[in-house]
C-alpha cells in the first residue's frame, strides 16, 4: 500500500466509480480513452475520493491542471451569469497613516477588479485562456507546433489583446531598412504636390505670356480678366470655400466612421455641388451684363469693351461648373492619400488654353504688331478665346475620373442627402460663405479702382498699372505659397482633422508649428527675393508685352513682396479653426483684412498718382493680412489651450528675416548694376535675375548657418542624403 494504485489515480481525477455504474476500463464520453485497460476496482479505497464539498457550490469548477483529460476547446465552462458568482476574495486594506516601510521589499497589492480577472492572471477569459500541456494534448496532438517559448508568460501584459484559441500566431516581418514616420510621409506627400504645382505654375506662366503676346497687357486684357475673374469670384463665394475649409474635415471623419469607407457621402456630396453649380451657372450667364457692370463700371460705359466683355463672360462663367467638379473629385482623392491628381491636372488646362492663344496668335497675330483692342477684335477671335478657355476647364476636371478609379472609387449620383450629415456641413458652411463674401466684397473695390486707373494710366502711356498688371503680379507672387505652404498644409490637413475629432489639442498644435516652421524656410527668402529681384523678374517673363509694361509689373510685385509672409501664415493658422469645425472666427478675421484692404487702397487710390496706385493697392494687401494674422493668432492660442508654440515659431521666422535682410540687399545692389550695364531687356533681366539670385542664396545660407536655423539645417541635411553626400 506504499506505492498508489491505478485506481487511485483514476478515481482522484473524477474518474468513475463502480457505485456510479460504470465498469471497469469503460470509456467515459467527453475523455479520450486510456492506453491500457484499468485494473481492477481496489475495494479497500471504499470511493473516498467521491464526495467533492466544493462542487455544489460552484459546477463549472474543474480544474485543467490535474484534470488531464479535460477540452476545454470542446466543453468551454458556461458564461457568466450561469451560477452564482462568488464573492471577493479579500477586502481592499485601510490606507496606512504612515508611509511604506522601506524594509518590507513588497507591499500588500491592490484588490483585484470584479469580473474575469478576479479569477485568472492578467485578464484572461476563462473561455479562451490555453493551457501549456493540456489543450495542446487533447486538441493539436496531430499538429505540428512549434517549440512553445518558456518566457512567453513574462510578456503577457505587454500583449496588445488576447488571442482566442483559433487565431493563429503572427507571421514575423522583416523590420523596414529606413523609418517610415509621420513626417516622412509627409515630406512625400509634399514633394509630390510641391513637383505638380511646379510644373503647374511654370505652365501658367507660359499661359500668362502668351495670352500677353496676344492681347497686350493693356484695355483689352483688362477686359478679358475682368470676365475671366468673375467665375473664380463667384463659385469661390458659392461654394468654393465651404468645400475646402468644411466639407473635407466632414469627408475624413466619414471615411473614418463610415463602414463604407465614407464612399456614399463622397457621392452624395459630388452631387450636390454638381446642382447647385448647375444652376448658379445657368443663372449667372443670363445675368453677365450686372455682373460685369459690377465688376468695372468703367468697362460699362465704353459700349465696345462692354460688348466683348459680355461675349468673354458667356464663355468663362461657364467654368465654374468644372471647377467645382474638379474640387470636390480631388478633395476625395486627398483625403484617400492620393495627393497628386490635384496638383497635376491643372497642367492640362494651361497648355489647353496656351494652344487657345497660340491659334489666336497664328490667326490675327501678335500683339506688338496689331494693338489689338476691343474695337479691333472680331467675334472670331472673341469666340476662340472664349471657347479655348472653356475648354481648358472641361478637361483638368475630366482627368481626374481616371485617378478616381484606381484609387477604388466610382462616382454615382445619390440624391438621399438628408440624414447623412450634408445639413450639418451645410450649417457650418454659412460662416465660410460670409467669410468669402468679405474677401470678395474687397477683391471687387480693388479691381473697380485698379481697372480705373489703369485706364487712365494706359491713356498717360503707363501700361500694365491696371487690374491685368495687378493680376499677373499676384500670380507670380502666389506661386510660393501655391508650391510650398498648400502643398505642405494640404498633406497636414486630414491629419490636424483627425486630432481636432480625438480631441488632441496637443498634436493639432505640434501640425500647426509644423507647418509654419516648414513653409517659412523658402517663403521669408521668397518674400525678400521678390523686394529685390522684382523688376527684373517681370521685365523677363513679361518682356513681350514692351519693356516699360513689364517694368510697371515688376513694381507691382516689389509692392506685394513682403506680404507674403503673413498671408502664408493666414493660411496656415487658418487650418487650425477649419479642423475644429470653427468658421465663425475664420469669417471675422476675414473681416478684418477686407477692411483694411479695402480701407488702404482707397487711400492708396486717393493718395497716388494713377501710375502708382495699384503698386499702393499691392501693399495695402499684404499689410491687412498682416493685421488679420495678429487677431487670428491670438485666438488659435486661446482655443489650443494658450500654447501655440509662439516661441519656437518665433524664433524660426527671426533668424530667417535676419538672414534675408543682408541678402536681399546685396541681390537688389547686383541686379540694379547689372540693368544699368546691359539694360532692362531680356538678356539684361536675365543676367540680373541669375546674378541677384546667386547672390541672394549665397549670403542668405552664409547668414542662415551662423544663426543656427535648424529648420535649414534639416532641409540641406535631408538633400544632401537624397543625393548620396
Amino acid at each position: 500500500m506504499n506505492a498508489p494504485y491505478d485506481g487511485d489515480r483514476a478515481q482522484g481525477t473524477g474518474g468513475p466509480s463502480p457505485a456510479q455504474g460504470a465498469a471497469p476500463g469503460a470509456p467515459v464520453p467527453g475523455q479520450v480513452p486510456p492506453p491500457a485497460p484499468a485494473p481492477d476496482h481496489d475495494p479497500y479505497v471504499q470511493d473516498a475520493y467521491d464526495y467533492d464539498p466544493y462542487r455544489s457550490q460552484d459546477l463549472s469548477a474543474q480544474d485543467p491542471v490535474t484534470e488531464v483529460m479535460y477540452d476545454r476547446a470542446s466543453h468551454p465552462p458556461p458564461p457568466p451569469g450561469t451560477y452564482q458568482e462568488a464573492g471577493p476574495l479579500y477586502a481592499a486594506p485601510q490606507a496606512p497613516s504612515h508611509g511604506p516601510d522601506p524594509r518590507v521589499w513588497a507591499q500588500t497589492p491592490p484588490p483585484e477588479p470584479d469580473g474575469p480577472s478576479r479569477h485568472m492572471p492578467y485578464g484572461d477569459h476563462a473561455t479562451t485562456t490555453r493551457f501549456v500541456g493540456v489543450d495542446s494534448l487533447v486538441t493539436e496532438t496531430a499538429d505540428d507546433q512549434p517549440a512553445p517559448d518558456a518566457f512567453a508568460h513574462l510578456y503577457r501584459d505587454q500583449e496588445a489583446a488576447p488571442r482566442t484559441v483559433t487565431e493563429e500566431a503572427p507571421v514575423a516581418t522583416p523590420a523596414p531598412t529606413k523609418p517610415a514616420g509621420k513626417a516622412s510621409g509627409l515630406l512625400k506627400s509634399s514633394a509630390l504636390m510641391a513637383a505638380g504645382t511646379i510644373v503647374s505654375r511654370i505652365t501658367g506662366f507660359l499661359r500668362t505670356l502668351v495670352i500677353g503676346g496676344a492681347i497686350g497687357v493693356v484695355t483689352l486684357n483688362d477686359t478679358y480678366q475682368v470676365a475671366n475673374t468673375l467665375p473664380t469670384m463667384i463659385y469661390v463665394l458659392v461654394g468654393g470655400g465651404a468645400l475646402n475649409a468644411v466639407f473635407i474635415p466632414q469627408l475624413v471623419r466619414a471615411m473614418k466612421n463610415d463602414e463604407d469607407g465614407g464612399e456614399a457621402y463622397a457621392n452624395r456630396l459630388l452631387t450636390l455641388v454638381m446642382v447647385l453649380l448647375g444652376a448658379v451657372t445657368v443663372i449667372c450667364v443670363l445675368a453677365a451684363p450686372v455682373f460685369i457692370t459690377m465688376m468695372s463700371p468703367t468697362i460699362a460705359d465704353n459700349p465696345d469693351r462692354m460688348d466683348v466683355a459680355v461675349s468673354f463672360a458667356h464663355y468663362c462663367l461657364p467654368t465654374m461648373f468644372f471647377m467645382g467638379v474638379h474640387v470636390v473629385l480631388g478633395q476625395i482623392l486627398n483625403a484617400r492619400g492620393r495627393f497628386g491628381a490635384m496638383m497635376w491636372t491643372p497642367v492640362l488646362n494651361n497648355v489647353v488654353v496656351i494652344a487657345t492663344f497660340g491659334a489666336f496668335i497664328w490667326a490675327f497675330g501678335g500683339f506688338t504688331s496689331t494693338g489689338m483692342n476691343e474695337s479691333g477684335i472680331t467675334p472670331e477671335g472673341v469666340r476662340l478665346l472664349g471657347l479655348g478657355t472653356l475648354l481648358g476647364l472641361v478637361v483638368q476636371s475630366l482627368a481626374m475620373i481616371p485617378y478616381l478609379r484606381n484609387a477604388g472609387f466610382r462616382p454615382r449620383l445619390r440624391f438621399d442627402w438628408k440624414g447623412h450629415g450634408l445639413g450639418k456641413a451645410a450649417g457650418l458652411a454659412k460662416w465660410t460663405f460670409f467669410f468669402v463674401l468679405a474677401n470678395q466684397i474687397g477683391l471687387v473695390v480693388v479691381t473697380q479702382l485698379a481697372t480705373w486707373a489703369g485706364e487712365v494710366a494706359a491713356k498717360q502711356g503707363h501700361g500694365g498699372t491696371g487690374i491685368t498688371g495687378y493680376n499677373y503680379a499676384l500670380l507670380l507672387w502666389q506661386m510660393p505659397q501655391a508650391i510650398i505652404t498648400v502643398s505642405v498644409m494640404t498633406a497636414v490637413l486630414p491629419r490636424i482633422s483627425r486630432s481636432a475629432h480625438d480631441g488632441d489639442a496637443a498634436a493639432v498644435r505640434d501640425d500647426i508649428s509644423y507647418g509654419l516652421r516648414t513653409s517659412a524656410v523658402a517663403i521669408v527668402p521668397c518674400a525678400f527675393a521678390f523686394l529685390a529681384l522684382g523688376v527684373p523678374m517681370a521685365t523677363l517673363l513679361y518682356a513681350g508685352s514692351g519693356a516699360d509694361d513689364a517694368q510697371n509689373i515688376g513694381f507691382i510685385l516689389m509692392a506685394f513682396g513682403l506680404g507674403l509672409i503673413p498671408y502664408s501664415v493666414q493660411y496656415v493658422v487658418l487650418r487650425g479653426f477649419y479642423a475644429y469645425e470653427d468658421t465663425r472666427t475664420p469669417f471675422y478675421n476675414t473681416v478684418i483684412v477686407a477692411a483694411v484692404n479695402a480701407g488702404v487702397s482707397v487711400i492708396a487710390f486717393l493718395v497716388l498718382p494713377e501710375r502708382w496706385a495699384v503698386v499702393g493697392m499691392a501693399a495695402a494687401y499684404g499689410l491687412g493680412y498682416a493685421v488679420g494674422v495678429g487677431v487670428a493668432w491670438r485666438r488659435l492660442r486661446t482655443r489650443l489651450g494658450g500654447d501655440l508654440d509662439g516661441a519656437h515659431v518665433m524664433r524660426t521666422y527671426t533668424r530667417l528675416i535676419g538672414a534675408c535682410v543682408p541678402a536681399a540687399v546685396v541681390a537688389g545692389a547686383v541686379a540694379y548694376g547689372v540693368t544699368q550695364w546691359l539694360g532692362n531687356g531680356a538678356g539684361g533681366s536675365l543676367a540680373a535675375l541669375v546674378t541677384g539670385f546667386i547672390a541672394l542664396a549665397a549670403v542668405f545660407l552664409v547668414a542662415a548657418k551662423r544663426m543656427r536655423v535648424e529648420e535649414l539645417n534639416s532641409m540641406v541635411g535631408m538633400i544632401r542624403g537624397r543625393l548620396g553626400r
